[in-house]
């Protein structure tokens, strides 16, 4: 989740979109679908209220880069989606919050999620709550999720994260694939 190129470019995290290229390969050889999920929105920003205090402040003054078109808001190429991986755009924090995430699992009729991203205190915490609320089985990949916060990283994936999901690093949930 959030691994487009402005966001790993801003946030410096190469050993977690490493970790998250190991998983998606993976899960590719497994026959497990893989979903991306990016932020962006449309020109000029007509999703974002002047009340949101997390996006208003973008939508005033990033300009165009936060928009769906903009190469910054692009999945990375070290993640390469597949033609039939679907490329989830959302307009929250949440991964389920203003995207067709929702029906595509349902389509898929997942049961079990297995989520990674940037940053751990924005998508991921917010994703893992919600697809709790919705009665998803929950995986989270430590290593690959990142935080700005390395102490905030640490205290969602130890103390708050297992309350609802099984927090494991990549290697270990690829071994767990048989």
């Amino acid at each position: 989740m959030d691994f487009q190129y402005g966001i790993v470019e801003r946030a410096g995290t190469p050993a977690a979109l490493e970790a998250a290229e190991r998983a998606v390969t993976a899960a590719r050889a497994a026959k497990i679908p893989v979903f991306f999920i990016r932020v962006a929105f449309r020109p000029g920003y007509p999703e974002v209220a002047a009340s949101n205090q997390s996006f208003s402040q973008t939508a005033r003054n990033a300009g165009d880069t936060m928009t769906e078109a903009h190469p910054g808001t692009q999945v990375h190429e070290a993640l390469a989606p597949r033609i039939d991986e679907p490329v989830v755009t959302k307009r929250r924090i949440s991964a389920f919050t203003g995207s067709d995430l929702e029906v595509l699992l349902r389509g898929a009729a997942a049961e079990h999620i297995v989520l990674a991203g940037i940053s751990t205190s924005g998508v991921v915490l917010s994703t893992v709550r919600q697809a709790a609320d919705m009665d998803y089985r929950i995986t989270v990949l430590e290593d690959a999720c990142a935080d700005p916060d390395t102490e905030v990283h640490r205290v969602l994936m130890d103390k708050v994260f297992p309350r609802q999901a099984e927090v494991t690093s990549t290697d270990a949930w690829i071994d767990s694939l048989g």
